[in-house]
């Protein structure tokens, strides 16, 4: 999905509603800085808490709600699997707190990147596709936690998985063994009109840096490094995926997707015919050898977000932001985001085993 450029630039959101608030949660910035990755991450870790530490100081922000995480928490005792996090284009690590959270009540150590290139105010056309560093930069991420001392006797090793959102679900299907097709890729654009989700945004001749609007020429798809684009970034040590709404979906090759043997549940927010072909999923269900789908009704693709403080909508429209990021479907997003955590959290619960 296009990065949605209010959000990039107003919106640095923190947490959204918890929605049971009772088990105590904790939340850490962590960086994952080597010397023989170039790609430095800003990372969010939520964990299973002894209920100790001070709330999380969040920033004013007009757009989304924000919840309470605890800083400097003690980490509960035991090992813990680890799920890994990968937000849409133009997003961050903090837009998936909501769901972060519920995870981490549920017994999960929960870690999310900001993906260079791809989130708010730091986000580019050229960036966008190149999949295969976001795919690196979860690969980096296991690695490090399991080398952290603060974390890796926490973690259990042997249970990893990973969720995504839109672009993040593109990330996760590549971890998983998936690989995109790039001439597939550049008939869609070249077939589908300038409304199209991805397509816009390579076609719009802007961008984001230090958080501010740049000029920048639009991106031909053709330029993209075809040998990395279609490269497999498989990690073996991710055993569950979910993917939410996943970009590129349809465009994966087709031996690739017949070849990946890790469980994989599917979620499109919205009602059959009601999502947008860049994000459909069911299909691809049916191509994946151990693929769960699942159809959230009368939602859409903005529903992943947090939940919006009362008067955003009309906020963001004084601001002439187009995509409808606020506007409620026929359910409020908090009852869509309760949906959503069931189905999330039961897929782990049921794929993420030891030998799986």
């Amino acid at each position: 999905m296009r990065p949605t450029q209010l959000l990039l630039t107003l919106s640095l959101c923190t947490f959204a509603p918890a929605l049971h608030a009772a088990e105590p949660v904790g939340v850490q910035k962590i960086s994952v800085v080597t010397q023989d990755y170039p790609r430095p991450l800003a990372v969010t870790v939520w964990y299973p808490s002894k209920g100790d530490g001070q709330p999380a100081v969040s920033t004013a922000d007009k757009v989304f709600q924000a919840a309470a995480a605890n800083t400097g928490a003690t980490i509960r005792e035991g090992r813990f699997p680890l799920i890994l996090m990968s937000h849409g284009s133009g997003s961050r690590a903090e837009g998936m707190g909501w769901i972060g959270i519920e995870l981490a009540k549920a017994g999960y150590i929960v870690a999310a990147p900001n993906h260079p290139g791809t989130t708010s105010g730091d986000s580019t056309p050229a960036a966008t596709p190149k999949i295969w560093e976001r795919a690196q930069d979860m690969s980096v991420l296991i690695t490090a936690l399991s080398k952290n001392k603060r974390w890796q006797s926490s973690i259990n090793q042997n249970r990893v998985g990973i969720l995504g959102f839109s672009l993040g679900g593109s990330t996760a299907l590549k971890l998983a063994g998936a690989r995109p097709d790039l001439d597939g890729f550049i008939h869609y654009c070249d077939e589908h009109p300038p409304g199209s989700l991805d397509c816009s945004w390579f076609r719009g001749g802007r961008g984001y840096a230090d958080g501010a609007f740049v000029k920048v020429e639009p991106f031909d798809m053709r330029e993209i490094d075809r040998d990395r684009f279609e490269q497999s970034n498989h990690d073996p040590r991710i055993t569950a995926v979910v993917a939410v709404d996943p970009g590129l979906g349809t465009l994966m090759k087709p031996e690739s997707v017949a070849a990946v043997d890790v469980p994989i549940t599917l979620i499109n927010l919205g009602s059959e015919g009601k999502v947008p072909l860049a994000v459909e999923a069911e299909q691809l269900s049916k191509d994946l050898p151990h693929a769960t789908f699942h159809r959230v009704e009368s939602s859409d693709h903005y529903s992943f977000l947090p939940v919006c403080q009362p008067g955003a909508a009309a906020f963001l429209k004084s601001f002439e932001e187009n995509d409808p990021i606020c506007e409620e479907t026929a359910r409020p997003r908090a009852e869509i985001h309760e949906e959503l955590s069931r189905l999330i959290i039961a897929a782990f619960e049921r794929d993420l085993k030891p030998g799986n």
